[in-house]
């Protein structure tokens, strides 16, 4: 049970920082991301670049590893 447990909080913390990370990565420009800033060299969007593996490797790992941790506690 306490695997079970262990990696259920494993995969929610794995879920957490990939969407703590997704929305920290903002224009940094100003606080308004609707209103054009000209004088920046940001891009006027961002890519999706932030959602790939080398962005969100940290929360991938711990998903994984909280999933073992699940199939492990099961199978007792």
């Amino acid at each position: 049970m306490v695997l079970v447990g262990l990696g259920a909080l494993l995969i929610l913390g794995g879920f957490l920082y990939m969407a703590r990370a997704t929305i920290w990565r903002g224009p940094l420009s100003g606080r308004d991301s609707s209103r054009q800033v000209r004088e920046t060299l940001e891009p006027p969007r961002r890519g999706l670049g932030f959602l790939g593996l080398g962005a969100n490797w940290p929360g991938v790992v711990l998903m994984a590893i909280g999933a073992v941790l699940m199939a492990t506690g099961a199978s007792f």
